[in-house]
């Protein structure tokens, strides 16, 4: 377990892709304090007023995939100490190879940049159905993997190693606020999917297990990043639905069992002190509003 003071008082930190869960971690990491300045990067001009408003140095900045913006806002954004990359990779809209061709575009500007810290925002999504518990061990190439462009992106990244800390981060699926798993389902008939085990993380515990890697300190690790608890599909529909008086899903049972895999976050809980503040997806906290 790390053991260590902050981190953080004197950095500066970029978050390249402030959307969803770029922006609450850019606003916690500025209304706390705890960075020496905290710049954040959009594709829409229409953020940026936000962003002035919350102290976030903001920038306009497009990757398609490699960066179309001027040398000096480019230089601009990458001086700083840290990098966090939350970048979805999008895979059913983009071309094969358009996530790796960005990522070997920040990879470009990093080697150029002052920047000695990266974390990655990956994806569990990088695991197959594997039938049983998953740890990070059972993905490290391209072959192991039907998203293989997540891997060449994690590669990529990896290969700055040891001039620079990369810290990977396989999140789990992003739940809470507007995210609601039964807004998805509602209505649905017979699924055939209800036995299957989440692998939810909550934006709140998302934002706060970030916080407390850069406050603890990178190691050149790839963490996968889930609650603790795993309750199934049908439990999360009907819970979620019933909140929002939704019509819940109805469930039928399989001819045959469907795959599935439980993520394990064993690794990300015996190097890091965290608490989980929603550790129970059946108990997460949704709006309505997209509270950011």
């Amino acid at each position: 377990m790390l053991d260590r003071e902050s981190k953080l008082e004197k950095k500066r930190v970029s978050i390249l892709g402030c959307g969803w869960l770029g922006f609450p971690l850019a606003q916690r990491l500025q209304r706390d304090h705890i960075t020496l300045e905290t710049k954040g990067s959009t594709t829409s001009a229409d953020k940026l007023a936000s962003f002035q408003d919350h102290g976030i140095k903001g920038y306009l900045l497009d990757l398609t995939p490699g960066f179309s913006d001027e040398a000096t806002l480019l230089h601009s954004f990458f001086d700083s100490d840290c990098l966090i990359v939350s970048l979805p990779p999008r895979q059913s809209k983009n071309e094969p190879g358009f996530y790796v061709q960005q990522i070997q575009a920040v990879a470009a500007e990093i080697k150029k940049s002052p920047i000695k810290e990266v974390i990655l925002i990956s994806s569990t999504g990088i695991y197959p159905e594997l039938n049983r518990i998953v740890t990070e061990e059972d993905v490290l190439a391209s072959e192991e993997s039907a998203p293989s462009d997540m891997v060449a992106a994690e590669n990529l990244l990896q290969s700055l190693r040891p001039d620079i800390t990369v810290t990977i981060l396989r999140l789990g699926g992003l739940m809470g606020y507007n995210r609601i798993p039964g807004k998805y389902v509602k209505g649905q008939k017979n699924m055939i999917t209800g036995s299957i085990p989440v692998n939810y993380i909550h934006r709140d515990d998302a934002v706060g297990i970030i916080i407390s890697i850069l406050e603890q300190g990178l190691v050149n690790e790839t963490f996968n990043i889930v609650s603790p608890l795993h309750p199934v599909r049908r439990d999360i529909y009907e819970n979620s639905c019933s909140r929002f008086n939704w019509e819940a899903p109805t469930f039928a049972e399989p001819d045959i069992s469907p795959d599935f895999k439980v993520i394990s976050g064993e690794k990300f809980d015996s190097t890091y002190s965290y608490n989980f503040i929603f550790p129970d997806p059946l108990k997460f906290y949704y709006s309505l509003e997209n509270e950011m």
